[in-house]
């Protein structure tokens, strides 16, 4: 994405653009390796880290609920559930306030896993999170999260358009 770069403003604008930019696709390689080390897909993946977000808010997720954040058809979803099962990643359980609902959660295996393969970025990251104060780190959760809705208001956008046979927002 090009931005003006004479102003100082601009300038640290495009900066920023430009690290979120190589921040995600050095995420991307690293999500790969993993991924590529446990036989898993793209998908598989994108599944496994939405299992793990619900569970660190504290809300687990329902293969339905999975399905709309991965936009895919339930079949789809009960065959990725049912592979991540297999390969000891996930487990459903009941739901013990409503027994008809299934929650997905982590497998031991596969926390264990994820764990040995990312656990040195966590200190890293720990590392770096070490060298700012509160309030700055108050900004930067907040720009962060502002990001994190932009980009998923924007991919809502696309697979909108895509759903209706028209051209993806920036492509018309």
């Amino acid at each position: 994405m090009y931005r003006r770069r004479s102003d100082p403003r601009g300038r640290m604008v495009a900066e920023i653009t430009n690290d979120l930019r190589r921040y995600s696709v050095d995420a991307q390689h690293v999500g790969h390796a993993f991924a590529g080390l446990h036989g898993l897909n793209p998908t598989d993946l994108q599944a496994l880290i939405a299992v793990m977000e619900a569970e660190l808010v504290g809300d687990p997720i329902t293969p339905g609920r999975l399905g709309e954040v991965l936009n895919l058809s339930s079949g789809s979803v009960t065959a990725l559930v049912d592979r991540l099962e297999r390969a000891g990643h996930i487990r459903r359980d009941r739901d013990t306030a409503d027994r008809r609902k299934i929650l997905l959660h982590y497998a031991d295996r596969g926390a264990t896993l994820a764990q040995s393969f990312f656990g040195p970025l966590g200190r890293r990251t720990d590392e770096v999170m070490d060298r700012f104060t509160d309030d700055e780190l108050a900004v930067v959760h907040r720009f962060m999260g502002e990001m994190v809705h932009s980009m998923r208001a924007h991919r809502d956008e696309v697979r909108a358009a895509r759903g209706t046979g028209t051209e993806p927002p920036g492509d018309r």
